[in-house]
């Protein structure tokens, strides 16, 4: 039997996907049109000429702006890369921990690790700012691979800790009753059948590394260190910067999480449900 869509919940989901689809279409639109078509009055809701040009521009040319994107699109890379890596391999580790070792304070210690999560994250920024000064890593990978991994880190461990709770006791026992060492079993029986909350944890820390903003904009001044996102934001205030250009370059910065949140859906929902019932 189909279930009847009322009408003012079709309105909402219509709504919904109008105000998040639309300005994601608009700059998509404006990054095919040369300058003089995406400045002509009235606007043009369909490219006249649709031309790759201005991603020619950014990608391939020596221009100043080129340069500053391409080398930031490198920062970006490694900064999520490295903190996604780091972050994923404490938090395996931590979770483990929690879920299975009983040690004194360990419930208590869980529990504050995740009651960091209800702070806001911006209230932490001029003190991180500080210690990152006056351990010279400002304008480091170091330093914001480090802020990053500060922040991540109880979420991706809750994540994980749900995983190893819905995992049967029995099989750990059975590996440390023929030997195996913790580490071993971990390695070889917990880890493979904790692979989607594995998988699952990875995208969710890169895709929140690659939003970040603020962090990075304050910790990486120099051009050398600053992402994408950071970078595209601080072009208008040193260049003239075309505005095709520019939305051009906002579509660079959108493409990669668009495509991993398109491609690996499934398996960012399958992995939290599967992590979240025992």
């Amino acid at each position: 039997m189909r279930t009847r869509i009322s009408p003012a919940r079709l309105i909402g989901v219509v709504l919904i996907l109008l105000w998040s689809l639309v300005p994601i279409y608009w700059v998509i639109n404006i990054s095919l049109q040369s300058e003089s078509e995406a400045r002509s009055k009235p606007s043009h809701y369909l490219p006249p000429h649709p031309s790759l040009h201005n991603f020619a521009t950014l990608l391939g040319s020596s221009s100043e702006i080129g340069n500053q994107i391409r080398a930031s699109s490198v920062n970006i890379v490694i900064e999520c890369a490295v903190a996604t890596i780091v972050t994923v391999v404490i938090a395996t580790m931590a979770a483990y921990a929690f879920a299975r070792l009983k040690f004194r304070g360990s419930i208590i210690l869980f529990y504050a690790l995740l009651a960091t999560m209800a702070f806001p994250v911006y209230t932490t920024l001029i003190p991180l700012y500080r210690i990152m000064s006056d351990l010279g890593l400002v304008n480091t990978y170091t330093g914001i691979v480090l802020v990053y991994v500060s922040g991540f880190l109880p979420l991706s461990t809750w994540i994980l800790y749900n995983y190893f709770q819905s995992l049967p006791e029995s099989l750990e026992e059975a590996g440390l009753v023929d030997g195996a060492t913790r580490l071993q079993v971990l390695w070889h029986v917990l880890l493979p059948l904790a692979r989607p909350g594995i998988v699952s944890t990875t995208i969710i820390t890169f895709l929140f590394a690659w939003a970040q903003f603020l962090f990075p904009l304050v910790l990486s001044s120099d051009l050398s260190t600053q992402p994408l996102t950071v970078t595209i934001s601080a072009l208008q205030g040193r260049h003239t910067v075309p505005f095709s250009l520019l939305s051009a370059a906002g579509v660079l910065a959108i493409a990669v999480p668009a495509v991993i949140a398109l491609v690996l859906n499934r398996y960012i929902v399958s992995g939290l449900l599967a992590g979240s019932v025992k």
